[in-house]
């Protein structure tokens, strides 16, 4: 089933493909393999960007001290899957447990700008991170997109609470400069994680009668997100996919046995992924103004939300819970699709006088004196993967004619034989604003090694 979310339909142009997943890991190890988290084709490049959001990541005092020093393993394991088909890390927040992982193709960096994280902690009174949000935003090629990653309060006596915490996380997270200062100010918000909503009314022994005889529009109607979003003005124009797989918790872990233990908790979909848009043309408010009005609904605007796919994940026994995935695409009335800053570097580098960058820079760009030029090798995991750079600034830099001009130095230069891309990377704006296309570096080794010999036999001949 395909789910738009408005109704009127003027012409859009497609911007991307947007693949979320949200998972309650439970403190466990990463399994091997989670290729299957992002569809069947994840090698096709038909995805733009992939969004993950993560609860319950190991966060015991040692554990967080080696990923305070390294990445952690879930980071690593989803670099090392995405990486290798062109994906990059564009954003990542961690609050405790709770994690959040931007990753975009890496032709599309450029027109992702101004990238921030926040998270609010809303455990033990907003004192403890366990539970609470982080969120990631940035321009999407022109447009600004918020992604929102929560954990909110368990248990079924607690649905006034998460309300209560969800609107603390709206109202603390402040982003600096731009229009978009509030998540809800943003184009387009998309809200994920356990949100830990659970079924009301029923008993357990009816919920798993309903689950068993794939009878869940029952459990819809009983669901508190559901009626929640009729009551609670804080969720005014968040919308939905239908629930078409079953509740996603609780298991028994290693298994796909819903919760057996004393306490047998009542199954549930505590795991959620919504969007809410932003209508244009309107003034923007400020979040606490909105607020005061009731959160009144900005839906219907021109930018359009369309989900093709939204499911779970049941093969995964790792953890209580099961991971949820869903797949949208964005349209926006207009794109932005000039960089800020344009590259221009010889195809083949061969010889050291290759080794230079040449750029030039839109007139609306702030440079910063800590921006740089780094080479990549193609397949890099975030901006910080390369294999050499130099400040654009000071020595580095030459004027020429309309355009800046840098120079890599002998020791700088990448020794093996493959493919490299240049890249500028913007520190006011947190993202990498220019981008070269692929180029061949060769011969540098041999020249080196060649230089090497023929000095050694000079000796050797003195």
């Amino acid at each position: 089933m395909v789910l738009k979310s408005n109704a009127a339909s003027p012409l859009f142009l497609p911007s991307g493909r947007v693949h979320i997943v949200t998972w309650n890991v439970g403190s466990a190890v990463p399994p091997d393999d989670i290729t299957s988290l992002f569809g069947p084709n994840v090698s096709d490049g038909n995805i733009d960007m992939f969004i993950i959001g993560l609860q319950e990541v190991n966060s015991m005092i040692n554990k967080r001290l080696k990923d305070a020093l390294f990445s952690d393993q879930w980071s690593e394991l989803f670099m090392d899957t995405l990486s290798p088909f062109g994906y990059v890390l564009v954003a990542s927040q961690r609050m405790q447990g709770v994690l959040l992982l931007v990753f975009s193709k890496f032709c599309h960096l450029p027109f992702l700008r101004g990238v921030q994280t926040e998270s609010t902690r809303t455990g033990l009174g907003g004192y403890w991170g366990n539970k609470g949000g982080v969120s990631a935003r940035m321009t999407v090629f022109g447009h600004p997109v918020c992604f929102l990653n929560c954990h909110l309060p368990a248990h079924m006596r607690n649905l006034e609470q998460r309300m209560e915490d969800f609107e603390s996380i709206l109202q603390q997270q402040q982003f600096e400069g731009g229009t978009a200062t509030g998540v809800l100010d943003h184009d387009v918000v998309f809200w994920f994680g356990d949100l830990n909503f659970r079924i009301e009314d029923y008993d357990i022994h009816v919920v798993k009668c309903a689950i068993d005889s794939n009878k869940l529009p029952l459990l819809w109607e009983r669901d508190q997100l559901n009626m929640a979003k009729n009551t609670e003005s804080i969720l005014e124009g968040f919308m939905e996919g239908p629930l078409n797989f079953p509740p996603t918790y609780k298991f028994d872990v290693g298994t796909h046995t819903y919760d057996t233990s004393a306490k047998k908790r009542k199954p549930a979909w505590t795991d959620r992924i919504l969007w809410r848009l932003r209508r244009t043309g309107s003034p923007v408010p400020t979040h606490n103004a909105a607020l005061q009005r009731g959160l009144t609904s900005w839906l219907g605007g021109a930018t359009k939300v369309t989900q093709h796919v939204y499911r779970s994940h049941m093969g995964f026994t790792i953890s209580d819970h099961k991971p949820v995935s869903a797949l949208f695409s964005l349209h926006f009335p207009f794109k932005v699709e000039m960089p800020l800053v344009e590259l221009q570097v010889n195809k083949e580098w061969s010889k050291l006088s290759d080794a230079t960058v040449r750029f030039t820079v839109a007139a609306t760009y702030q440079r910063s004196s800590w921006d740089w030029v780094a080479i990549y090798k193609v397949g890099f995991r975030h901006h910080k993967d390369y294999q050499a750079y130099v400040w654009a600034k000071g020595e580095h830099l030459i004027l020429l004619f309309s355009s800046l001009q840098v120079t890599f130095s002998e020791e700088d230069l990448p020794r093996d034989d493959c493919e490299y891309m240049l890249g500028y990377y913007s520190n006011n704006m947190n993202s990498i604003v220019g981008l070269s296309s692929p180029i061949q570096v060769t011969q540098f080794r041999k020249q080196k090694v060649a230089t090497r010999e023929i000095l050694y036999f000079l000796r050797l001949c003195a």
